[in-house]
C-alpha cells in the first residue's frame, strides 16, 4: 500500500481494478472519521440547535448528568494501553463526561510546563474514544505559555490596562483563540471580571484589569467579544465579584462584606456588561457575600439567591453557569463531594468543575435527580444547554484537530512581538528620584579564550532577585538581558530559605554598588501561603525573611535603588522609603525584558497604575519618560 505525507493512498497503475476502488472507500472513510475542526465565530445555527435537542432526546438520565462534568487531566505522554491512560479514558466513559479542564502538572509553585503538539495528540485521543464530542477547556488567563512551551505569553491582565488601550485585550483574544483552537482548547475561562478593590487580595491581585468597574469593563468586553469571533468560548469570573476579600477560596472561605450598594455599583457591572456583551458563561465563586446570601454555609456556588436570584433573574444571564473547582477548600470543609454537587446544581449551576470526588459527586447528583430533589426538566435544561455549546463550535461536525496545523498557528512572530508590545506599553514608573535611572550599558566585553573561566563579578551595578523559590525560572530572563547590557554585574538570587543567610553578602554588594536593582516577583498562586508578620497566609507580598532584607538594602541604599515590582504593584505599600519604583504588573518573561529595556532608557515608558498603592500613589500615577536615543542622550 503507498501513501503520501497526508496518510492518504496513492494510485497505482499495477493495483487491480477492484482493489483500487476497495481502497479509496476505505480511505474516503478514513478522511471521514477524521475531519478537522474549522474554528469560525460562536454561533448556534438550526442544524446545530436541532441536533443538540435530537441529541438530548436519546440520552439517558445517567448520560445526561455525566454531561454536566467537567474534570481535570494532565497533558503528558501516555500509551493508550496503559493504566493511568486507561483509567482517564474508563472515567469519561463510565461517568459520561461531557467536558475536560486541560492542565499540566505542577509542584508548590513550580508548573511543569508541556508541549502543545502533545496537548493536541492528547486531545485528539480523548475525542476519539468519547462516545460524545467533549469541550475542552483551559485557565489561559495570560495565553498558552501559561501550560505549554513554545506557545505565545501575554502579561497579566492588570498590564493591560496600565496600557491604556483595551484594543490589545481583543488581540490577546484572537492570538490565544487561534492556538487554543489549534490544540483542541475551546473554552478559556477568561476574561476576569473581578474588580481588585483590596489591595491585600491574596487571588486576585493583577489577574484583574483593575480597581475602577469602568475602567475593567472596555477589557472585558474587548476580549469576549475577538475570543468569540475567533471561536472561543468565554467566561466571566469569579461571579458575584472576588476582588473585595483578603483570603484565599483554594484555602478556605472567603468573605465579600459589601454591602449592596456597593456590590450594585462595584462588583457587578463588569459582569452585566458581559452579559450583555454575549459571554458564554459564567463561573461562580466560592464566596461568602452576606449582602446576598445570609446563610454563613452558602458560598456563592451553591446559593440559589446568588445563582437565581442574582444572576439569572436580575441579571438576564440565560448562558451556562459554571462553578469554580469544586476541590478547593472553600467547599470541601462545608460539604462532602455528593452533597456539594447537588447543592451546586440545586442553585443553578450548569456544570459541576472538577469535584472532589467524582464517584460521590456523580452518583450524589444522580440520586437527587431520581428521589425528586432536583427534577429532571432542570437537568435536561442545564445538559440542553451544554449540548448547544458543543454544537456552536461546531464539534458536532468535526472534533479532531489537524496537528500539522500547528506549524502554521502557534507562535507566530507578529504574535510574540505583540505580546511584547504590550509588556513595554505596560510599565509604569511611579518614583524616580532622579539619581538611579537610567541604567547605562558598558558596552560587549572583548571575548575570553575557550574554556576560560569568567573573572570575578563587577561591583558597578547589583541585582537582586527575590522570589518564592530560587530554583524556578523566575528572574533568568532579567538576568540574561542584564548581562547583556552589563556583562560583568553582580546576580544575586534570594528566597525565604537563604534570606538571612545571605543578608550580609547582598548589603556588602549593595555598599560596592553604584546602583542596585532589587526585582522582586511577587504574583498570585492559588494556595500560596507565606510567613507575613509571623503569621502563615495567603498573600502576594514578600515573606518576613525576604521582605526583612529589601528593607535593610533600602534603609542603606534606598537613593541608589530601584525597586522592580514583577507582578504586585501594591508591594511598594510595603516598603515606604522607596525612592525609585517600576512596575511591570507581571511576571511573564516578556514583562522582564520590558523592565530591562526601561531600566536601561531603552523604550518610552508611558504606562499608569490601575490600582492605588496605598500611602504610594492613586490611580492613574506614572510618571513618563521617553526613550534615549543611542549613545545615551533623549
Amino acid at each position: 500500500m503507498v501513501t503520501d505525507n497526508a496518510g492518504l493512498l496513492c494510485y497505482n497503475p499495477l493495483m487491480p481494478k477492484r482493489l483500487v476502488i476497495i481502497l479509496l472507500i476505505l480511505a474516503g472513510s478514513c478522511l471521514s472519521e477524521d475531519k478537522f475542526q474549522r474554528p469560525g465565530p460562536v454561533r448556534l445555527t438550526h442544524d446545530g440547535d436541532k441536533w443538540a435537542q435530537k441529541t438530548l432526546r436519546k440520552l439517558s438520565l445517567e448520560e445526561k448528568i455525566g454531561q454536566m462534568f467537567m474534570i481535570r487531566a494532565q497533558t503528558q505522554f501516555f500509551n493508550v494501553k496503559s493504566p493511568d491512560y486507561l483509567q482517564l479514558r474508563d472515567n469519561l466513559r463510565r461517568y459520561h463526561i461531557g467536558g475536560v479542564l486541560l492542565t499540566v502538572a505542577s509542584e508548590g509553585g513550580a508548573v511543569f510546563r508541556n508541549q502543545p503538539y502533545e496537548a493536541a495528540m492528547f486531545t485528539n485521543q480523548l475525542q476519539r474514544d468519547s462516545q460524545l464530542p467533549l469541550i475542552f477547556a483551559a485557565d489561559f488567563e495570560r495565553g498558552l505559555a501559561m501550560r505549554f512551551h513554545g506557545t505565545t505569553g501575554f502579561p497579566a491582565a492588570m498590564a493591560f490596562a496600565a496600557t491604556g488601550n483595551p484594543r490589545y485585550a481583543a488581540e490577546m483574544a484572537r492570538v490565544v483563540a487561534e492556538e487554543a483552537r489549534a490544540i483542541g482548547v475551546e473554552w478559556n475561562f477568561f476574561p476576569v471580571a473581578d474588580v481588585n478593590s483590596a489591595p491585600a487580595n491574596p487571588i486576585i491581585n493583577t489577574r484583574a484589569f483593575g480597581e475602577d468597574p469602568q475602567q475593567v469593563i472596555p477589557y472585558v468586553l474587548a476580549y469576549l467579544g475577538a475570543a468569540r469571533e475567533n471561536g472561543m468560548l468565554t467566561t466571566a469570573k469569579h461571579f458575584p465579584g472576588h476582588g473585595d476579600v483578603e483570603s484565599d477560596s483554594h484555602l478556605g472561605v472567603a468573605r465579600v462584606s459589601a454591602d449592596r450598594a456597593h456590590l450594585e455599583s462595584v462588583e457587578l457591572p463588569p459582569f452585566r456588561a458581559a452579559i450583555e456583551g454575549g459571554v458564554d458563561a459564567v463561573m461562580v465563586a466560592h464566596v461568602t457575600v452576606p449582602a446576598l446570601e445570609p446563610d454563613p454555609s452558602r458560598v456563592a456556588t451553591v446559593s440559589r439567591a446568588v445563582i437565581d436570584g442574582v444572576l439569572k433573574q436580575q441579571l438576564g444571564f440565560q448562558g451556562l453557569v459554571i462553578t469554580d473547582a469544586m476541590d478547593m477548600n472553600a467547599v470541601t470543609r462545608l460539604f462532602p463531594a455528593a452533597r456539594a454537587a447537588v447543592e451546586a446544581v440545586k442553585a443553578g449551576n450548569d456544570v459541576v468543575l472538577i469535584p472532589a470526588d467524582l464517584n460521590a459527586a456523580y452518583n450524589g447528583l444522580l440520586n437527587a435527580v431520581r428521589s425528586g430533589e432536583i427534577p429532571q426538566a432542570q437537568i435536561d435544561a442545564s445538559v440542553l444547554k451544554i449540548l448547544r455549546a458543543k454544537a456552536a463550535l461546531r464539534l458536532n461536525k468535526a472534533r479532531l484537530v489537524d496537528i500539522r496545523a500547528l506549524a502554521e498557528i502557534i507562535a507566530r512572530p507578529a504574535d510574540l512581538a505583540l505580546a511584547q508590545q504590550v509588556a513595554d506599553e505596560a510599565v509604569a514608573l511611579v518614583r524616580d528620584n532622579g539619581h538611579a535611572l537610567p541604567l547605562l550599558g558598558s558596552g560587549t566585553p572583548a571575548p575570553l579564550p575557550a574554556y576560560q573561566p569568567p573573572g570575578p563579578p563587577g561591583s558597578r551595578v547589583l541585582a537582586v532577585v527575590f522570589s518564592d523559590d530560587v530554583r524556578t525560572d523566575s528572574g533568568r530572563v532579567l538576568e540574561r538581558e542584564l548581562r547583556a547590557r552589563i556583562p560583568g554585574m553582580n546576580m544575586l538570587y534570594v528566597d525565604p530559605r537563604i534570606a538571612t543567610s545571605m543578608s550580609e553578602q547582598v548589603l556588602e554588594a549593595a555598599d560596592r554598588a553604584q546602583t542596585v536593582v532589587a526585582a522582586a516577583i511577587a504574583s498570585p498562586s492559588g494556595g500560596k501561603v507565606l510567613r507575613v508578620n509571623g503569621v502563615l497566609t495567603a498573600s502576594v507580598s514578600l515573606d518576613d525573611a525576604t521582605a526583612a532584607l529589601l528593607h535593610r538594602l533600602l534603609q542603606r541604599a534606598a537613593d541608589k535603588t530601584v525597586l522592580v515590582a514583577l507582578g504586585n504593584p501594591y508591594l511598594a505599600a510595603q516598603f515606604p522609603e522607596v525612592q525609585n519604583y517600576l512596575c511591570t504588573f507581571s511576571n511573564a518573561p516578556d514583562s522582564e525584558m520590558s523592565a530591562v529595556k526601561a531600566l536601561f532608557g531603552e523604550i518610552p515608558i508611558r504606562g499608569r497604575l490601575p490600582v492605588t498603592v496605598p500611602g504610594v500613589a492613586a490611580r492613574g500615577a506614572g510618571l513618563d519618560r521617553t526613550a534615549l536615543a543611542q549613545g545615551g542622550r533623549p
